[in-house]
């Protein structure tokens, strides 16, 4: 390979984030990112994101009318800021080493519009709070909650994707108690 990106930042698509820092060590990945523009350099993440790259190009270079005008003929959004996250998150882990954890992952999808405490949870793989927290911690690299809230998200997404469901219906589907607060979980 060519060696044009070493010690710069750069842009791709989740799906790609671990081959790409294996092959490519020596660049810095932004794997949340669009695009990235470094000193000239562009990359983007995706088909999608590099429509976002070239209305962004149009953009520097003709200014934004013109690249709204083009977003416009081409119906998609006329502006997405580089930085801005991938849409489709990494997965949220669903299956570990740690059995006791399967079994929790499980009952939390299929309980995922239920409220949750950590006590309850607890009971349910037969955990103190304390162990319960530590072994999720390890055999999932995050907390319950962020767990649990990367989950509902992802389920939020199916959900609007599918076009059924009034926003209201999809916040209480995936536990939330009004659609103010699941909004908000979205920023």
């Amino acid at each position: 390979y060519a060696g044009l990106l070493d010690g710069r930042r750069a842009a791709t698509h989740w799906e790609f984030e671990q081959d790409f820092q294996r092959l490519f060590p020596q660049v810095q990945l932004d794997i949340n990112a669009l695009y990235v523009d470094d000193q000239r350099v562009i990359t983007s993440a995706g088909t999608a994101a590099a429509l976002d790259c070239c209305l962004y190009l149009i953009r520097q270079r003709f200014g934004s009318l013109a690249a709204n005008q083009i977003a416009r003929r081409m119906i998609v959004s006329p502006h997405r800021e580089g930085g801005q996250a991938q849409f489709i998150a990494q997965p949220v882990p669903k299956n570990t080493r740690d059995a006791r954890i399967n079994c929790l992952l499980d009952y939390l999808q299929q309980h995922i519009a239920e409220p949750h405490s950590l006590d309850s949870l607890a009971r349910v793989v037969a955990m103190s709070r304390r162990t319960l927290t530590r072994h999720f911690a390890r055999a999932t690299g995050m907390s319950i909650t962020d767990w649990l809230t990367a989950e509902r998200l992802r389920r939020s997404q199916s959900l609007l994707e599918a076009g059924d469901l009034p926003v209201e219906q999809v916040a209480e589907a995936v536990g939330y108690l009004s659609a103010v607060t699941w909004r908000q979980q979205f920023k």
